[in-house]
């Protein structure tokens, strides 16, 4: 098989790196800056695939993702990556002795949310600044030894800038794990060792135009009474006016059989947009 140039939102070791590295270990990485940089880079050709995080099982949405796959491009899902998610305070080795004393904390925002109860109780009103990355903020602590600064990250992101970790596991909850989508220009989903058998179909779907009453429960009946289970439903902002949403549902059934192809039809003959992501299978690192 051909080696894929795989886009990834970077630096390395951030967890979507981790994650990008367990599903394409013979494959070429390349590090972005941004999640548009990085869905981009596919669009525009520079990459074969992207992966980027989609949801937090603390935090939710990772609402850039779902805006940028609705709003700004065509695209398909072809796998789903699940990971476990440790986060750790960590500063830079010269500060290990006096890390108590520091003055500010870097990480990516989820990261930051997810620790939210730890840096209330331990840290107060210690500022918080949001990075691109959980690995970005601990290169940025790592470059800049002279300030009592820190960084929450995975113990890789550790390993690879050098950092010191003073604090193990300061997430919240127990159950931490995020999902990554991995994107591609082809509606062809991937098949590898170590899928979970379940298929699942991501749409997109806006509703009618006339604002009828009863429109949200008319799209859920399209599912139901074909016994079609739904994962997950959520709304998001179409950006057009207060109260005017898209909504993302997670179908756990391949978009090509008869009663999913049945459910699509009757729902643009009910006057919704429809936007399908493809169907794909999910994989646990």
């Amino acid at each position: 098989m051909a080696i894929q140039k795989v886009a990834y939102l970077g630096p390395e070791a951030s967890f979507t790196h981790l994650a990008t590295k367990a599903l394409f270990q013979n494959d070429l990485l390349v590090s972005t800056r941004t999640i548009p940089e990085c869905i981009e880079s596919v669009v525009n050709g520079k990459v074969d695939i992207a992966v980027v995080p989609l949801e937090n099982a603390l935090e939710g949405t990772v609402p850039l993702t779902i805006d940028y796959l609705f709003h700004e491009v065509d695209l398909y899902v072809i796998a789903e990556i699940q990971s476990p998610i440790e986060q750790h305070l960590m500063v830079h080795p010269n500060n290990e002795k006096k890390w108590e004393e520091i003055n500010t904390i870097y990480s990516h925002p989820h990261a930051l949310a997810q620790c939210h109860k730890y840096l209330y109780y331990r840290f107060g009103k210690v500022p918080l600044e949001q990075s691109t990355s959980t690995a970005a903020a601990a290169k940025f602590v790592s470059e800049n030894e002279q300030d009592y600064i820190a960084a929450i990250g995975n113990s890789s992101a550790a390993t690879e800038y050098g950092l010191s970790i003073v604090e193990h596991n300061i997430h919240d909850f127990h159950f931490n794990h995020t999902r990554f989508f991995v994107l591609s220009k082809s509606n062809l989903c991937i098949q590898k060792i170590g899928q979970i058998d379940e298929v699942k179909t991501t749409v997109m779907i806006t509703l009618p135009k006339d604002d009828r009453s009863g429109a949200l429960h008319q799209v859920l009946s399209v599912f139901a009474w074909r016994q079609l289970n739904l994962s997950k439903i959520e709304s998001r902002p179409l950006k057009t006016g207060l109260g005017q949403y898209f909504f993302v549902i997670d179908v756990l059934e391949d978009e090509r059989t008869p009663m999913m192809v049945g459910a699509l039809e009757e729902l643009r003959a009910l006057g919704c947009e429809v936007k399908s992501l493809g169907s794909y299978f999910t994989y646990k690192t």
